[in-house]
């Protein structure tokens, strides 16, 4: 494990209603870097997030940011940018109240905040509905907004709960198009069930399966050193432990 890592999880588990959903996860990631967490629905990623995130708290081990336990120090969550699965929005706010109220949640305030409204607009292609009702976009800009609230505020770490799913073909590609430019200036981890949201703006996979971590690499390693591409790789542990629970 990188002593240097923005954040580092630490044989993390988790139960939810009696059930282990996430068991002795270990991972480690750096600033600067798109870390794709691939799984099939079901299998741990959302409680991951919400753990690395703050939301919850881990029944075992510790997840660190900066080398500093985050569920012993909320503050450091301000340095964090959170979009769950479903944007976080006030549907009868228009965009521009609304980041403008994330803005003021994170501590700016005055023209520090007005330029921070207008950057994430400007960044995340919001232009053209800033005076828009939350509740009147479309599921590809209520997703572009709930980027927006989750790098406002410029944190050193974005987490991303699947914000391209449900999308159509051209709505997912300029998704991707953001994660991977936000990924040259941040620490990004994005949650996914898709292969091409991997392979279009992440430098490393995280294959989560049955609540465990199954792999951890650099995607450009995986051909050869696994005896195959990322798709064959994801379907071989899937099916692998498919296989064993049907035994």
């Amino acid at each position: 494990m990188a002593g240097g890592a923005l954040l580092q999880l630490q044989n993390v588990s988790r139960r939810l209603g009696g059930r282990v959903i996430v068991q002795d996860m270990t991972l480690a990631l750096d600033r600067g870097c798109v870390l794709g967490l691939l799984g099939v629905n079901g299998a741990g990623k959302t409680t991951t997030l919400r753990m690395i995130a703050g939301v919850l708290a881990p029944n075992t081990g510790k997840v660190l940011f900066d080398g500093r336990e985050l569920h012993e120090e909320p503050a450091l969550s301000r340095r964090l940018g959170y979009l769950p699965e479903t944007p976080p929005l006030y549907a009868e706010l228009r965009v521009d109240e609304y980041l403008a109220f994330c803005a003021r949640v994170r501590g700016l305030r005055g023209k520090a905040a007005l330029t921070a409204v207008d950057g994430v607009v400007e960044r995340c292609g919001l232009a053209e509905v800033r005076r828009r009702l939350c509740g009147n976009l479309s599921k590809g800009f209520a997703q572009r907004t709930g980027i927006a609230q989750a790098i406002i505020h410029d944190p050193d770490l974005i987490v991303l709960d699947e914000p391209a799913s449900g999308l159509d073909p051209v709505q997912a590609v300029s998704i991707r198009k953001l994660v991977k430019e936000l990924g040259s200036e941040h620490a990004v981890i994005l949650s996914t069930h898709q292969l091409n949201d991997v392979t279009a703006c992440c430098a490393r996979v995280a294959i989560v399966h049955g609540g465990r971590l199954r792999y951890d690499g650099k995607l450009a390693d995986l051909t050869g050193a696994q005896g195959g591409d990322l798709e064959s790789v994801f379907l071989r542990i899937a099916s692998a432990d498919d296989a064993q629970a049907a035994a």
